[in-house]
């Protein structure tokens, strides 16, 4: 069996005689001893792990808080989108009734805008009478009676300056009595100032 002394010490027992070659003698080191240097690195290692771990920790601790606020924000926010679409379709209805109104009043300006051009008229001229209106887009004719030539006169005279037309004609008058009573039948033409 082979002995190997690795503490560098011999032991002296009895007088036995030394094998050459079979004793290893340590030389004194100079410097740190090894198992300092070991200890010393281990030391360094683990607090080296131990601050990327407590940094990796903050790390993963601030990333969960940034995703728990992230995610009330998408909470929050997916009301206030909610709320919002409410608000558009309302805005959406609302303004499709406004178009409505203003497409009815739109259309009922032409009729209404001439039945009232031509009823102040005829109402500010004494002794007429209108039978019938005709609107035949750009033109009107009426068909009426009249007590007076002056009369017929001052109702073209008016119809021209109510400027909703532009150019009043006489078609045709005729002189009727009605149970004695002298008037005067006509037809007018009548051009509107915009067509």
């Amino acid at each position: 069996m082979i002995r190997i002394n690795l503490l560098g010490t011999t032991k002296k027992k009895g007088k036995k005689a030394k094998r050459p070659g079979m004793t290893f003698e340590v030389l004194p080191a100079e410097g740190p001893s090894i198992l300092l240097v070991g200890a010393v690195l281990t030391v360094a290692v683990l607090a080296g792990n131990y601050y990327f771990y407590s940094q990796a920790v903050k790390a993963r601790d601030t990333v969960r808080t940034q995703l728990a606020t992230a995610n009330r924000k998408i909470r929050d926010l997916a009301g206030v989108k909610t709320k919002y679409i409410e608000q558009q379709k309302e805005a959406e209805e609302l303004q499709r009734r406004v178009d409505v109104v203003d497409q009815l009043r739109a259309n009922q300006q032409g009729p209404a805008q001439l039945l009232n051009a031509v009823s102040v008229t005829v109402d500010s001229t004494d002794a007429v009478w209108l039978n019938h209106l005709t609107d035949d887009g750009p033109v009107v004719h009426m068909d009426g009676v009249a007590l007076t030539p002056n009369a017929l006169a001052n109702l073209m005279t008016n119809l021209r300056k109510s400027g909703y037309f532009k150019n009043v004609e006489l078609e045709e008058t005729l002189q009727e009595d009605f149970r004695n009573v002298t008037a005067f039948s006509f037809k007018l033409t009548c051009e509107k100032a915009k067509a």
